[in-house]
This record gives structure tokens, sequence and C-alpha cells, in this order.
């Protein structure tokens, strides 16, 4: 048997950000590159570990996105984005996404999808996603997509925990 929470139960204090973060660090996350393209055609991304599947039916999936991004505005205007699920090999590339260069793209190999989204060459796995819906919660804009096109390969994830890069074995 569970029980709830009472609602009106004794008020809590907020937890401590570093106990927080310390804590969630211990959740092993699997690493993404999330892509858009502008309507002039110019490509944009950045790494991500907040995704998630959400729904089979219909194929739903989630991604967050810290509202402080520089490149969340992009995303919000598009009506598809694409998640790359990076290899164990591509450490590289999570990190290229998650500086602050307008240039991510420079030099990377990618193409179109079938969708038009920014696809990058050799990743683990690749989502095209239609927005259903995006809203803002806390500190982040989760962003809703309906998958239209999906494929994937061979090999092993790259993952994040302990606030480390780790393959599996």
């Amino acid at each position: 048997m569970s029980s709830k929470a009472d609602p009106a139960g004794p008020v809590r204090k907020n937890i401590d950000t570093w106990l927080y973060r310390r804590t969630c660090a211990q959740f092993a996350t699997g690493i993404t590159v999330v892509t858009t393209l502008e309507s002039n055609g110019h490509p944009h991304g950045m790494t991500v570990n907040s995704f998630s599947s959400v729904s089979l039916e219909p194929p739903l999936v989630l991604v967050s996105i810290d509202l402080r991004n520089a490149i969340l505005g992009h995303f919000i205007s598009s009506s598809w984005f694409a998640i790359n699920i990076l290899a164990e090999h591509q450490e590289d590339i999570s990190r290229r996404f998650s500086s602050p260069s307008e240039n991510r793209f420079l030099g990377l190999s990618w193409h179109s999808g079938e969708c038009g989204t920014p696809l990058l060459d050799g990743v683990l796995a690749q989502l095209e996603c239609l927005v259903v819906r995006t809203f803002e919660v806390g500190d982040h804009t989760v962003l809703i997509g309906e998958v239209k096109s999906a494929q994937h390969g061979e090999g092993k994830p790259l993952v994040y925990f302990d606030s480390a890069y780790k393959s599996l074995r």
C-alpha cells in the first residue's frame, strides 16, 4: 500500500542546490546533441542529457533546455528538432556542442534528415521530431516532440555519471 504526502502537511525548507545536483549526478544518463534549423538554413545545436521517451502511442519524447541558453529561441521558433544520441567515442562532440561557440557545426560532418533537421554523421541513433508542445517549468523550457523519423546503428552510448563521461563495459 502506498501513501501520498499530505499537501497540507508540514512546510519543508528548500533543498540545498549543491546536494540536489550531487544526488541527481548519481543517475546515469546518455548524452545527446539536440539540433534545429533556423529559417535561413543555419543549423543550431546543443548538448543535452535531459532527454526522455514519453509515450509510444503517439511516439513522444521530451528535451529540457535551460532558459538562459543562448540558442533556446531557435528551438522555440522552429517546428522541428532532432535528437542525435552520441556513441561512446564522441565525447569531443558533446564538449563541442556544450561550448559557447556559435560555430559548433564548422568542420563537422552532418546532413539534413527526412524532415529537414540537422543530423550528425556517425552517431548511435537519431530521432526527428515535430514540436507538439513547449512550456516553461522552473528554470527550463520543455519541448515535447512527436517522433516522425528514427534510425539507429550499432555500438555503445556515451554515458554521463557522477559528473563525468563514462563508458559501458
